[in-house]
């Protein structure tokens, strides 16, 4: 099993970045999707999550309206678009597979904003 995060990297306030997340070694249409960060001396928190259709999203409030989760099952992908970018945005981001009882998590990638 293998979760493969990528796309991170250094950008600018207002700036965008898309990470993608190839799955590996397990049914990914399967799997609920997640996406979570964790910012240096911060606990780990959810960002997004898409459920195995990709037909249902939910969002924490601190991206609504600025980060979209989006899957494409055919290439067992998972996508963070992520714009208008802030400080408090940088973080590792880190994908997760969850369909119960098993739960995998990539490596993470890391974003920081910052000028």
């Amino acid at each position: 099993v293998q979760l493969v995060e990528s796309g991170g990297g250094l950008v600018q306030p207002g700036g965008s970045l898309r990470l993608s997340c190839e799955a590996s070694g397990f049914t990914f249409s399967n799997y609920r999707m997640s996406w979570y960060r964790q910012a240096s001396g911060k606990e780990r928190e959810l960002v997004a999550h898409i459920n195995s259709s990709g037909g249902i999203t939910t969002y924490a409030d601190s991206v609504k309206g600025r980060f979209t989760i989006s899957r494409d099952n055919a290439k067992n992908t998972v996508y963070l678009r992520m714009n208008s970018l802030k400080p408090e945005d940088s973080a590792v981001y880190y994908c997760r597979a969850q369909t119960w009882p098993r739960a995998y998590w990539g490596q993470g990638t890391q974003v920081t904003v910052s000028s």
